[in-house]
């Protein structure tokens, strides 16, 4: 029987075949070039993991670099900001990072030799009217008056471009390709504009910036890069991706771009302009928020790095767009959290319940396993008293017949403790439960019965002289939608204004002991993890309810 062999997805498959061939002397190295123009959500990620996988994968390099060509927009808060969330995702660049702007030089003079080549010339026009004239699909271009320029006057006039004689928008340069071309992108695409800007690293010493589009190939050059991977959307760029390097002088091996499938996430927004209004309107309490897809939104969730991972190398790459459930990336969530995470017992909507024959002031420590998933987790001791927090919801005065949890007359188990019957309901002058009163079974100590009597209920409680107070925070969707902003609406149509809503809860006392970002499971609610900058703030992970598998089994029956 033949070796069975991994599959492997097609970008990694292209890859070992150049690899095996010696295309370029075997070596494989990749980069990742986000702009410092804002925070790293989930779809970068996948662009990270697929990157810096690769290059593990195949004994390659990958480095960090900064795509910073828009001084309008960047800065070197968010530089740190993308370092930080590359550390917590787990990889770790093949050395510093490294810059677009490091190669301004080189990119300018490589500008000069197109215009010397007749192959860029310098438009007077603004951009609306150059956007006008490059037409559209099926209609023709129309080349600008200025298309025709000599060489010498070309020259001069980039050159005052670059000395600062003319004003932001007055001009651009433009590579002379054609004007008739079926891809839009060669239509004379614009190669350097001015900004005046100070930049977060050259400072004021340029007034010119490249675009991405004359940038991304020829540093990839110049770094040595020789997989040059991006998301779909740049396939339309490559033709202008290879006639850039083909009228360049490389310094070294000539990469290669490819393109796979960005992240597409049901009930969640990946454009950063969206994500930028949700922060600047206060939509969101920040980058950082939660309930948003950056990076640093889902740490502080409680998304473990473990588990984008392992969710990003499941979805595999593809070449063509789609759309993947959230429930599929909270399974993977959920899977790790069950392995790893310590379980303790809060109360979110306290309501008091008093055992009446409990002895006064007497507590008992009860043991309880840390992890049943782990069990060199141990164990740990718990305070049950006579005094205790239940949910409020696991009493009803009148309850309905399939109702098995706490109500006059009805006998339930607390959680590693003793069974108790509820005698009674104390209301307050509205007619509300404030407190409810029941009788507990010495004899059924650690939760069982010594006669084999069964319950229907089990409920987590907390002693009341004994709880923490912590403030909880429940989720929902951001966006109501699964696909919000479909048929070119706006997605913000779509926001919950009311996804959040926070619970003073009542939690056992070794929730003290949990440490900024640690997650665990409240018994019977969910996961939870520890704000990182106050860890008395819990933020509900995911549920324990797995929707991803009740998805499997609707679309199977």
């Amino acid at each position: 029987m033949s070796e069975q062999v991994e599959p492997v997805d097609f970008v990694r498959e292209k890859v070992r075949d150049d690899q095996a061939a010696g295309r370029f002397g075997g070596r494989v190295q990749t980069r990742f070039p986000p702009e410092p123009n804002g925070f790293l959500h989930v779809g970068h990620a996948k662009s990270v993991y697929l990157n810096f996988g690769i290059a593990e994968e195949f004994e390659g390099t990958c480095h960090l670099r900064f795509d910073d060509t828009n001084p309008l927009a960047e800065d070197t808060s968010y530089v740190q900001a993308i370092v930080e969330d590359l550390t917590w995702l787990g990889v770790v660049p093949s050395g510093p990072p490294r810059f677009t702007s490091d190669s301004f030089d080189q990119l300018y003079e490589w500008a000069e030799d197109l215009v010397r080549a007749g192959l860029a010339y310098v438009d007077d026009q603004d951009q609306a009217t150059i956007s006008a004239q490059r037409g559209g699909f099926g209609q023709p271009g129309v080349e600008s008056p200025h298309r025709d320029r000599s060489v010498e006057d070309n020259l001069e006039r980039f050159r005052a471009m670059r000395d600062g004689r003319y004003a932001d928008g007055e001009c651009v340069l433009r590579a002379k390709i054609d004007m008739q071309a079926d891809n839009m992108w060669l239509r004379d695409p614009v190669l350097y504009r001015i900004r005046r800007a100070r930049h977060h690293r050259t400072g004021d010493r340029w007034v010119i910036y490249p675009t991405y589009d004359w940038a991304h190939g020829q540093v990839d050059a110049i770094e040595g890069t020789t997989h040059s991977i991006c998301t779909l959307e740049f396939a339309e760029h490559r033709p202008l991706y290879d006639w850039c390097l083909d009228h360049v002088e490389l310094p070294s091996d000539r990469p290669e771009q490819t393109e796979f499938a960005r992240l597409n996430l049901t009930h969640t927004v990946l454009s950063k302009r969206v994500l930028r209004t949700l922060v600047e309107d206060g939509l969101v309490d920040g980058w950082d928020d939660a309930r948003m897809p950056t990076v640093r939104g889902l740490r502080r969730r409680g998304y473990p790095a473990q588990a984008l991972r392992a969710f990003c190398e499941h979805i595999s790459v593809a070449r063509t767009n789609s759309t993947v459930e959230i429930e599929l990336l909270e399974s993977f969530v959920r899977t790790h959290h069950n392995r790893h995470a310590l379980r303790r017992m809060a109360v979110l909507d306290p309501l008091k319940l008093t055992i009446a024959n409990w002895p006064d002031g007497h507590v008992e420590w009860v043991d309880v396993v840390n992890n049943p998933e782990d069990p060199a987790d141990g164990t740990r001791a718990v305070p049950f008293t006579g005094e205790l927090w239940i949910e409020r919801e696991d009493f009803m005065l009148d309850a309905p017949p399939k109702y098995f949890r706490l109500t006059p007359g009805r006998e339930v188990r607390l959680r590693n403790a003793f069974f108790v019957t509820a005698t009674d309901g104390v209301l307050d002058g509205d007619g509300n439960v404030v407190e409810v009163v029941a009788t507990y079974d010495p004899a059924t100590r650690g939760g069982a019965a010594p006669d084999g009597r069964k319950v229907k209920s089990t409920l987590h409680w907390v002693s009341r002289p004994h709880a923490a107070d912590a403030t909880v925070h429940l989720y929902e969707r951001l966006f109501r939608s699964p696909h919000p902003g479909a048929d070119g609406a706006d997605p913000l149509d779509d926001l919950d204004a009311g996804s959040r809503s926070s619970r003073a809860a009542k939690v056992e006392p070794a929730l003290g002991e949990v440490g900024p970002g640690e997650v665990v499971q409240f018994e019977r609610l969910g996961y939870f993890a520890a704000d990182l900058d106050d860890p008395t703030v819990f933020h509900r992970t995911v549920g324990l309810r797995d929707e991803w598998a009740n998805i499997q089994k609707q679309r199977s029956g």
